[in-house]
């Protein structure tokens, strides 16, 4: 049983689920969590009656990134198996072999802003602010962290993000490629579901391989 991650579906968007993370306040992203939406992708990987994915923190926030306080009591051998229970979790997210996108609001910083990258597609509010934020914590991202946000926005822009910590409006993130499509801030949810609703009506191991082809 998962307490902090659920898959919703509804008679209502046939063929579509969301994979809703509710931790308030922040959605802070912990061992536990990470094992959860582990689950979940799991989950929906192996569920034919869906065909993709929303990536959905509430209407209010996305993901603050890791928990750091819950970080700082860990021990040197804790910390590198959480990395780890981390990288894995957003691997699972990643290969879930459908199409995915992520509904972001409020914010999406560090791990959580990673979480978002794990997905296809990212859609967020005009008023959100994203950022590879961990520096501010006194952290470094983790290696997977940075090489989903290479691959979004390239070397020279990532580490620019991730050495100074800043905070990115939407509509940079949207210029960089961190953000694939903006849209009111009460209207996101709804701007995924019509992403999603797309690919309902295409067969389900076909959209599995052309996933696949991009991972080769």
């Amino acid at each position: 049983m998962r307490e902090f991650v659920g898959v919703h579906t509804s008679g209502e968007q046939p063929g579509i689920a969301t994979l809703l993370l509710s931790r308030p306040p922040t959605n802070a992203l912990t061992r536990q969590v990470y094992r959860e939406l582990a689950s979940a992708a799991d989950e929906l990987t192996g569920r034919d009656d869906v065909a993709a994915v929303i990536l959905f923190g509430g209407h209010e926030i996305f993901s603050a990134g890791d928990d750091v306080p819950a970080l700082r009591t860990l021990s040197p051998q804790e910390t590198v198996t959480a990395a780890e229970v981390a990288r894995r979790a957003l691997s699972a997210v990643a290969a879930i072999p459908k199409p995915t996108v992520a509904a972001v609001t409020g914010y999406a910083l560090g791990s959580g802003l990673t979480l978002a990258l794990a997905a296809d597609w990212r859609i967020s509010g005009d008023n959100v602010k994203v950022g590879s934020t961990e520096i501010l914590a006194g952290l470094a991202p983790r290696p997977d962290a940075t090489a989903r946000l290479t691959q979004a926005i390239g070397p020279s822009k990532a580490k620019d993000l991730v050495f100074s910590g800043r905070f990115v409006g939407a509509e940079e993130a949207h210029t960089l490629g961190l953000l694939d499509e903006l849209a009111a801030p009460d209207g996101v949810y709804d701007a995924a579901v019509a992403w999603a609703r797309r690919f309902t009506d295409y067969p389900p191991q076909v959209l599995a391989a052309a996933k696949a082809a991009f991972a080769g």
